[in-house]
């Protein structure tokens, strides 16, 4: 599938208020992402740190939760998933050749 086709696609389950572009899928991705994190420290907890087929599959349960709300904070930016994709790319390979890829801030 093609980033855009599922972009498209997902934006029609989108039923949040225009007056919650941005904020809306943005405070939800961050409600997804602890999600993940919750489920991965219960295998830390509960199976040390052993992933079963069903905690994997849990997880990218989620990980398809956090993509449709990416995917729709990137639609109320303007951007299509692969333009975000190929614009963060180019960052990490411009990092890469410039031997930045480690340490911190946005704007190295």
């Amino acid at each position: 599938m093609k980033m855009q086709d599922y972009q498209t696609q997902a934006g029609k389950t989108a039923i949040y208020d225009d007056a919650d572009v941005i904020m809306y899928p943005a405070i939800a991705l961050f409600a997804e992402a602890g999600e993940i994190a919750g489920k991965i420290q219960k295998v830390m907890r509960d199976s040390n740190g052993h992933f079963l087929p069903e905690h994997r599959e849990a997880i990218a349960d989620e990980a398809g939760d956090c993509l449709w709300n990416l995917a729709a904070l990137c639609t109320d930016l303007g951007f299509g998933l692969e333009e975000v994709a190929q614009r963060n790319l180019d960052k990490l390979n411009s990092r890469m050749a410039r031997g930045v890829l480690g340490g911190s801030g946005d704007n190295r």
